[in-house]
């Protein structure tokens, strides 16, 4: 399928590794110049190697001013923003229970901040563009799953903010939608681990919960992302889309 995305711009935040990595992959496939993002300068470098012709950006996008250098550098290089995805995220946080302030707030600096800084900072170069923002959200933002409780908050406040923001931001013709994974394992993901530590414990969470019973790859929210991200998908904004091989029950 042609998705119409031949020397698209795109900007995907947290894409060293994994699912931002991947969805980076399938937009440069698709034709896309791509602009990869992270903290690490020795890990982006690497990711940056498999993309040949990418651009990359050093930035913490939980810090707003680090996102307008960075929307900064990519106009100043390409010209224009026409996808933004934001994938910054991670799960890891205390057990039920044992919150604490600080512990909010870095939680929710990684899985709200990081999406709304970018977001913030590209909206203008968007409008320009009447591009599109695809937010890398969680089904544990859907469903009671027994995630860390700061996540599945950070990740349900993302959804609520796709939701309502897309009417803002479609009178600038900009649309906003959300993708939600499950268990999706890649090298150094928590699935990663839990297989190397005890196959048989997720072989048998995978038979209890998930309909296909197995795990997800990054490719399938890559693919997923590629289509939001074209003219295909004109007519979807504020909507969530699961990539959980059945695992949700509601």
């Amino acid at each position: 399928m042609n998705l119409e995305l031949g020397g698209k711009v795109a900007l995907v935040t947290g894409s060293s590794s994994g699912i931002g990595l991947a969805i980076a992959r399938q937009l440069a496939e698709e034709g896309c110049q791509v602009v990869l993002n992270g903290r690490d300068p020795e890990r982006l470098r690497a990711a940056q190697a498999q993309l040949p012709g990418a651009q990359s950006v050093l930035a913490d996008v939980r810090e707003p001013a680090a996102c307008q250098a960075m929307i900064a550098e990519v106009i100043a290089v390409h010209g224009r923003l026409d996808i933004l995805v934001c994938n910054v995220g991670s799960g890891a946080s205390v057990p039920p229970g044992q919150e604490h302030p600080s512990e909010w707030q870095r939680v929710l600096d990684i899985n709200l901040h990081s999406t709304t800084n970018a977001v913030w900072a590209a909206t203008d170069a968007l409008a320009a563009s009447k591009g599109n923002v695809i937010c890398i959200s969680s089904i544990c933002g859907i469903e009671a799953l027994g995630c860390p409780v700061p996540y599945a908050a950070a990740k349900a406040a993302l959804e609520s903010y796709v939701r309502n923001g897309a009417r803002a931001f479609g009178r600038q013709g900009v649309r906003i939608n959300s993708i939600a994974p499950g268990n999706i394992l890649f090298e150094g993901s928590v699935w990663d681990r839990k297989l190397k530590q005890d196959r048989g414990a997720v072989e048998s969470m995978l038979a209890r919960d998930v309909a296909l019973g197995c795990l997800g790859t990054p490719g399938d929210v890559a693919r997923l992302a590629a289509y939001l991200a074209s003219p295909l998908a004109a007519f979807i904004t504020g909507a969530t889309y699961v990539v959980d091989g059945g695992q949700l029950r509601s």
